[in-house]
């Protein structure tokens, strides 16, 4: 486990099902609900008409400002993640009811409980992911790292620069679903249980992977969240795996559903943008996919199927199907070490069909990824945010000292207003300052780009 020699106790469902919200004084019991309108649905609600999650739709999944219809966004991507983690939770619950029927019987809850978490999570898991796909997150944390924010480094503890440096849109979503403003209180306000399942990395940025284990391979929450989260581990019952200086967490069980609802999306669909960009042959695709499906293809049906955007539907949706068993049977056999927190890798890296899985990625790697047009374009990336961070941080400390020029002023008043703060801290100004580009499209950062370069008017 993740402190050498010590034992754990297990986590029980009933706590980590839990539907209370930011600012509940009383526990929120499942046989009181409102079946039309049931606690965890109203999740996934406020997730997609969330501003957040709406900017999805212009963030790169793979391609960045791709032209091409068919390829997707962080929006189509996460709306896919969801469909499959409803299914995953669904499937999962249906067998977890059966085995600790107390929680139907005493208790009230469904099945479908389990897919509307998992579901809610899903929708949300990308939604504090920056611009321009994972090179986002690089970028804004170089600029720290290695450009013109070095120099604030000494003015920061060690855990509120690694934040900084190793910005991560995980830490970034939670921070955004659960950040109370001036007369909104616990940001989304949803339930525990889906925050919970949302925490994929439930711990600081610092210590940084101090042991293999899934859970800590990255941060989940910045230190502007230390405490909430804790709160929120507790009334789920989340065991706590260090305390004192540094805070962390074993998972909530449903976030393997939630790593493997993504898992699956990403390795398959990114997959079929690439057969579909035309950067992986359909030969290559039918090899790799036909692996993954051989035990449940109808070889008749798939044979009629006379063109290329029909033969590839159908193997992805096998393929899906497929992995969707496959991670189930993982989860109920590991359901006890996950409970006790003790189950140290995604499901994905126990399926019977890793193999195939490792080969899909790394030939995905090779020809989509690393493919010019995503390159050439990443590095623009980099550019943009870098240019976008040093602007509007170098206006916002001038301002907060009192040296702020009237470029300053004019720089600032384009921010949103709850971004304009600078009397508080320079950890805080910086982050607010990465978390507001973080939040932009790509294009609305192309747009703010040329805007400070003088390119557009």
């Amino acid at each position: 486990m993740y402190l050498a020699g010590t034992k754990f106790s297990s986590m029980n469902w009933e706590q980590l099902l839990s539907l209370k919200r930011f600012g509940d004084t009383h526990k929120r019991l499942r046989k009181e609900q409102d079946e039309t309108r049931l606690g965890f649905e109203v999740d996934y609600d406020r997730i997609i008409f969330s501003t957040a999650f709406r900017s999805l739709q212009d963030k790169t999944q793979v391609i960045p400002l791709s032209k091409t219809d068919f390829v997707h966004t962080r929006l189509t991507h996460s709306l896919e993640v969801s469909v499959v983690g409803r299914s995953l939770g669904r499937i999962a619950g249906k067998k977890i009811l059966e085995k600790h029927p107390h929680l139907a019987e005493v208790h009230g809850y469904h099945f479908n409980d389990f897919g509307a978490i998992v579901a809610a999570a899903a929708l949300a898991h990308d939604i504090g992911n920056p611009p321009f796909g994972h090179s986002g997150e690089k970028a804004i944390g170089e600029y720290f790292a290695t450009g013109n924010g070095q120099k604030y480094k000494e003015f920061l503890s060690k855990k509120e620069w690694q934040d900084i440096i190793d910005f991560e849109g995980n830490a970034n979503g939670f921070k955004f679903l659960t950040e109370s403003r001036e007369g909104v209180s616990g940001g989304l306000r949803l339930s525990y249980a889906t925050l919970g399942a949302f925490m994929k990395y439930p711990k600081e940025s610092l210590p940084k992977k101090p042991t293999k284990h899934i859970a800590e391979k990255k941060f989940g929450f910045f230190q502007s969240d230390r405490e909430n989260f804790p709160e929120i581990a507790k009334e789920l019952g989340l065991i706590q795996t260090r305390d004192g200086v540094d805070v962390s967490f074993a998972r909530h069980p449903l976030t393997y559903l939630v790593e493997a609802a993504d898992d699956i999306c990403y390795t398959i669909i990114d997959f079929e943008d690439g057969i579909n960009l035309g950067l992986i042959s359909e030969d290559y695709a039918l090899e790799y996919l036909i692996k993954l499906v051989k035990d449940s293809i109808n070889t008749k049906k798939y044979n009629s199927l006379k063109y290329k955007e029909d033969r590839i539907s159908y193997l992805r949706a096998l393929a899906i199907n497929t992995l969707i068993q496959d991670a189930i049977d993982v989860f109920i056999i590991n359901e006890e070490a996950i409970l006790e927190g003790s189950f140290e890798v995604s499901l994905m890296d126990k399926s019977k069909y890793k193999a195939q899985i490792t080969d899909i990625i790394s030939l995905s790697v090779e020809e989509i990824y690393q493919s010019k047009e995503v390159v050439e374009k990443e590095i623009a990336g980099y550019k943009i945010i870098s240019d976008i961070l040093d602007v509007y941080i170098v206006a916002l400390i001038r301002t907060k000292e009192g040296k702020g020029s009237n470029y300053d002023n004019l720089m600032l008043q384009t921010l949103p207003e709850f971004y304009q703060k600078t009397d508080i801290s320079l950890y805080q100004i910086l982050l607010n300052t990465c978390c507001y580009v973080a939040s932009l499209s790509d294009s609305a950062s192309v747009h703010i780009h040329n805007k400070i370069m003088g390119k557009q008017l």
